[in-house]
């Protein structure tokens, strides 16, 4: 005897209760009765625990429902059975694609939420941060494929959906599922659609001039480009949807060129959707000029922390879905002559290297400290981009303790936007900023090689740089970066031995770019000379720091021996290249000659 057959002769009170339980179409009694066998015979609770189990017994049930339909087919006195049997089943399987689209829903939302707020805002920091110098991989390859098979699969359920819809029209009857289950169904999933192509809509390369100092920094009358990208591949789109650029009013900016592109796939590397708008650019006028000035004064503010946006937008129109796009680039800085971009340059340093919110275009208004380890990453980056390799712990600490004394740790050191590009240096009449930049101009432009295979020390105190040099042997030297040349300059040092032993250190007169436009620095190392006993010139360099002989440092780098001519002092303080220097005139000043002459004037050939 069944279970079902037990239950039937269970008193009314109990029977009742197990009746009620089946009072609905859920899983309705008929089924119960005639499947009984079927049904008691199954392992329900395996199937609970399997997914594929349950599935494969799904099949099973629809399967004996078919059968049972058809057995009712073939009584005359059946016909309410038969037809009952046909909506149970089409109720089941409904009930079921419905149930499945739900579960894929909720496992949708799983995934947008990781795509767009985990994996699409990380790629924008690392965009952002890639704008100052960080090495981070900033390919939208993979957030394409994602973007574009998640959507791909909101559309085809989005077509299923549209299916019931045909099948409701068709037929219907009461507290059909479809009727109740389907709408808000729907509205999920073009709330994930929405969302999704929304999302998609990025600016893969920020605003850039051709030869400017950084990206971001835009000069008025001066050509930009930026490149705007639908991570939502398809080609039905291709050249469809008109992007149109524009930028925010809040300081009068205008622009100028092509303002409207398609977005297409033959201007991407990979046949990605883009629009590369290469010919901008931002106009000036007196009335610009007039409305920024007064901004200016009320907000005291300089041209140089004023930010901007760009602004792309476009209409989204496909498989019945409408929906507007619009993104923006990072906030940019618009200068008007040359001479500004340095201290533009350090306005885009200072808001990508701490705000995330490229809204935030009054940023400067309150600009927050950075703290030591995000500026010193920061620099980092800065040398690596100019010179292919970023600062060491022993360069970063030098920083750290000129910027705030010896600390046993300077984690939870701060600067302030107005000490890093506003304020004077002690003892100097430059910022820290200046400074730095100088010599990230004096590395990019002369010195990248030495900076990358580590040959310049670079950041060394005067202290420290005594104490390395009196522990090695004579004539061990070290490159390092002059504190006291606003436009960047490098020195070198080394170490010489009296006849008693003693050690002492001697240094020249830094080099600057007027030097080292003319003559290389490796050369500078080979061919210096100083005199000793008997007016013997020597070249007192002997070792880089620590021990590696100074051909086998450099010698990669020397070029064909040229006339060059050295005036030295007695300090070994002075260097300057002939004849640009002194032409052929006498200077009759006191110095040590590397040729003897009676003139003054000291020249190698």
């Amino acid at each position: 005897m069944t279970q079902w057959e037990r239950l039937q002769q269970l008193d009314t009170v109990y029977s009742q209760r197990a009746f009620d339980l089946y009072n609905r179409d859920e899983f309705p009694m008929e089924v119960r009765h005639y499947l009984a066998h079927w049904i008691e015979g199954q392992d329900w609770e395996r199937a609970s625990r399997d997914s594929s189990q349950a599935a494969f017994l799904f099949q099973v049930l629809l399967e004996n429902l078919d059968n049972q339909f058809s057995r009712f087919a073939q009584e005359k006195d059946s016909f309410l059975l038969q037809r009952n049997f046909r909506r149970y089943k089409q109720n089941f399987q409904v009930s079921n694609f419905l149930s499945d689209i739900s579960a894929m829903l909720d496992a949708a939302d799983i995934l947008c939420s990781a795509l767009i707020d985990e994996e699409l805002v990380d790629w924008k920091r690392r965009q952002q941060k890639s704008c100052i110098g960080a090495p981070d991989d900033t390919s939208l390859e993979h957030l394409e494929k994602w973007f574009t098979q998640i959507i791909e699969c909101m559309f085809q359920l989005q077509k299923f959906l549209q299916k019931l819809d045909e099948l409701v029209g068709k037929m219907t009857y009461d507290n059909d599922p479809i009727l109740v289950r389907k709408p808000p169904l729907k509205s999920r999933v073009d709330t994930l659609l929405t969302h999704l192509i929304k999302s998609s809509f990025v600016v893969e390369t920020q605003p850039s001039m051709p030869q400017g100092r950084g990206p971001l920094v835009l000069r008025t009358n001066v050509q930009f480009s930026v490149k705007v990208r639908l991570l939502y591949k398809v080609s039905e789109l291709n050249h469809v949807m008109k992007v149109t650029v524009s930028v925010n009013k809040f300081r009068k900016f205008n622009v100028l060129g092509t303002l409207s592109k398609a977005l297409n796939m033959a201007e991407s590397m990979n046949g990605g959707m883009v629009a590369d708008f290469r010919h901008l650019v931002s106009p000036s006028s007196s009335c610009m000029f007039i409305n920024l000035v007064l901004c200016f004064v009320q907000l005291s503010l300089s041209v140089t922390e004023e930010l901007h946006r760009i602004t792309f937008q476009t209409q989204f129109d496909y498989q019945g879905l409408s929906v507007p796009l619009e993104t923006s680039s990072l906030p940019v800085v618009v200068v008007s002559n040359s001479s500004q971009q340095q201290s533009a340059w350090a306005s885009v340093l200072w808001f990508n290297m701490l705000c995330s919110d490229p809204k935030n275009v009054k940023f400067f208004e309150t600009s927050p400290a950075a703290t030591w380890p995000q500026f010193g990453e920061m620099l980092s980056w800065q040398f690596l981009s100019c010179g292919k390799r970023g600062l060491d712990s022993d360069q970063l600490e030098t920083l750290a303790i000129k910027l705030f004394g010896k600390q046993q740790s300077y984690d939870s050191c701060k600067i302030s936007w107005t000490k890093f590009s506003k304020e004077n240096l002690p003892d100097t009449n430059f910022t820290l900023w200046v400074w730095l930049d100088g010599i990230l101009t004096l590395v990019k432009l002369y010195l990248s090689d030495l900076w990358s295979d580590g040959s310049i020390m670079g950041f060394v105190s005067k202290g420290k740089e005594r104490l390395l040099l009196k522990k090695k042997q004579n004539g061990t030297f070290l490159l390092r970066f002059s504190e006291s040349i606003k436009d960047g300059g490098i020195t070198f040092s080394w170490v010489q031995y009296a006849n008693d032993g003693t050690p002492s250190v001697q240094t020249v007169k830094p080099f600057t770019s007027t030097d080292l436009k003319q003559i290389a620095l490796p050369d500078i190392l080979c061919n210096f000379r100083i005199m000793v006993a008997e007016n013997i010139p020597v070249n007192p360099l002997c070792y880089l720091y620590p021990n590696t002989p100074k051909d086998q440092a450099f010698g990669k780098y020397y070029k064909a021996q040229s006339t060059s001519s050295f005036c030295l002092d007695s300090s070994f303080l002075s260097f300057f290249p002939y004849p640009s220097a002194f032409g052929s005139l006498c200077t009759k000043r006191p110095c040590v000659c590397v040729v003897g002459c009676d003139c003054g004037v000291a020249v190698f050939q």
